[in-house]
């Protein structure tokens, strides 16, 4: 067995929901740390918890992380109120995941149009259909252009149009980018903003697994594709095969999420175990793909600080 175990980051929400932290988990003593620990550390507050062994706990500070004191923190794996204890600086748990309100007027209306969008997207749609359905709801449209433009893009000009977006994206990434921008723009969703984050971590590790288990540029984009997909369930509180049966996806990425079935199926579960904390199943998983615990941990960090590109704008957080 590798000597060095598998770890995790499980993001941190602060009073107000907002994803604003990470507390490392996974290994308890000394190991190989993924260098990019630093580097997320001058992002957000990075944690670790009192249990890891003061070896370990020495490599972390070296790396600016800190301990997270066990009173600040609240679990809560259902909606919790924001009239929180004084003490309460961070909430972890489960709770992005819970059922999201019953939709009613105008978000019952939005959530209609972002399946229309989910599906228009998916099925390859012409672009004048996708523009104008973005044109009913400004609030697409907005949360469409506000997740480009804080990609950056490298091209120094600001995306202030649909029709624009594609041409500098092109179809294939604008498709990534209209799928995550679903989990931004739930107006009156107070999961929105950890949603987005978590559906971030996952597509961009699963498509990081993908290539370093040498899948092509295709599968590549599926297993990104499949991780943002498993998540569609939760955001609109639906069945995930009832929200995946009018979208034409080929049959290997509906069995990945419906199954856990195929290679994608394969890294979905593996993803899904780390996330769970279920690190028994993970190096299992990472044997059966033939991939070493220490490329893992590098792709989970990875993954988070482009989680933070991604987010950064889209939840206003000033210091990512």
């Amino acid at each position: 067995m590798n000597p060095i175990p598998p770890v995790f980051l499980q993001l941190l929400a602060d009073r107000n929901g907002i994803p604003a932290g990470l507390v490392f988990s996974g290994a308890q003593d000394a190991c190989e740390l993924p260098e990019e620990l630093a580097e997320l550390a001058t992002r957000l507050p990075c944690h670790f918890r009192e249990q890891v062994s003061e070896a370990l706990a020495e490599e972390l500070e070296q790396a600016g992380w800190r301990r997270l004191p066990v009173e600040q923190v609240l679990r809560a794996d259902s909606p919790f109120d924001k009239n929180l204890p004084p003490n309460v600086a961070w909430v972890e748990g489960d709770w992005p995941l819970a059922p999201p309100a019953k939709p009613v007027g105008n978000q019952a209306a939005s959530r209609a149009l972002a399946l229309q969008l989910v599906a228009l997207v998916t099925n390859d749609a012409d672009t004048h259909e996708i523009e104008a359905l973005l044109r009913r709801d400004p609030t697409l449209s907005y949360h469409l252009l506000k997740l480009v433009n804080s990609l950056g893009m490298g091209t120094g000009r600001r995306v202030t149009s649909f029709s624009q977006a594609i041409l500098i994206l092109g179809r294939q990434q604008l498709r990534r980018w209209l799928n995550l921008m679903l989990f931004a723009a739930r107006e009156g969703d107070v999961r929105s903003a950890m949603l987005l984050a978590r559906v971030s971590v996952r597509a961009r590790s699963m498509e990081l697994l993908a290539r370093e288990t040498g899948l092509d540029k295709y599968n590549q984009e599926q297993a990104f594709m499949v991780g943002m997909f498993s998540l569609l369930g939760v955001l609109f509180g639906m069945p995930l095969n009832e929200v995946l049966a009018p979208l034409n996806i080929g049959d290997a990425a509906q069995q990945a999420l419906l199954n856990k079935e195929g290679e994608l199926g394969t890294l979905l579960a593996l993803v899904e175990a780390a996330e769970q904390g279920d690190f028994a199943a993970v190096l299992a998983g990472l044997d059966a793909v033939q991939l070493s615990t220490a490329e893992f941990n590098a792709m989970i960090a990875e993954a988070n600080l482009w989680m933070l590109n991604v987010t950064s704008d889209v939840t206003g957080r000033a210091n990512a």
